[in-house]
């Protein structure tokens, strides 16, 4: 009986080194031509942007200032309004306009209660910070509500939010706030 037991062990063996050698040939056989090649700096993986590196995405952007400040992030669609100890006391999506400020420190320029928006609709709320190329850029909230976006033909820099948070923009950036627009 330990004849027999050794020669299927013996056996058992040959079958795994088969099937790993068998294994390792469709490996070799399906991998590209250029594997073996060292590959030249531009073609290593390039280190991810910071903003695509956190694990969170309601998270402040890094490298948006520090103090308080509003951030808004073009890409993200979203604004954070930062406290003097550099916590998030709210965060949230906006629509942007068509017309955006370039990445930068702003500070709040003006603010009006309740005004027409150069597209024609009732807007609150408004805090200005920027101007580019004679359009004014600044954060605001339909009066009815609305967050829709704004038509692209149109040269308008109103960045519209909920009035809910509209109404915490509103409480919470004065004249001289800073303002950072991060990408």
């Amino acid at each position: 009986m330990a004849r027999s037991s050794s020669g299927l062990v013996a056996g058992l063996t040959a079958a795994a080194l088969t099937a790993v050698c068998f294994l390792a040939y469709q490996a070799s056989a399906s991998a590209p031509d250029d594997l073996s090649k060292p590959r030249s700096p531009s073609a290593l993986p390039s280190a991810k942007n910071p903003q695509q590196q956190r694990k969170d995405p309601l998270a402040l952007p890094v490298n948006s200032g520090s103090g308080l400040r509003v951030v808004y992030a073009l890409s993200e669609r979203r604004v954070w309004l930062v406290t003097a100890g550099n916590k998030v006391s709210t965060t949230f999506a906006v629509m942007p306009s068509p017309v955006n400020p370039p990445p930068g420190a702003y500070a709040v320029t003006s603010r009006s209660g309740q005004v027409d928006g150069s597209d024609g609709t009732a807007i609150e709320h408004v805090v200005r910070f920027a101007n580019v190329n004679d359009v004014p850029i600044g954060f605001s909230a339909a009066v009815s509500g609305a967050m829709t976006a704004p038509d692209p033909s149109k040269k308008t820099g109103g960045v519209r939010m909920k009035r809910a948070d509209g109404d915490a923009m509103w409480r919470f950036a004065t004249i001289g706030t800073k303002i950072i627009v991060v990408p």
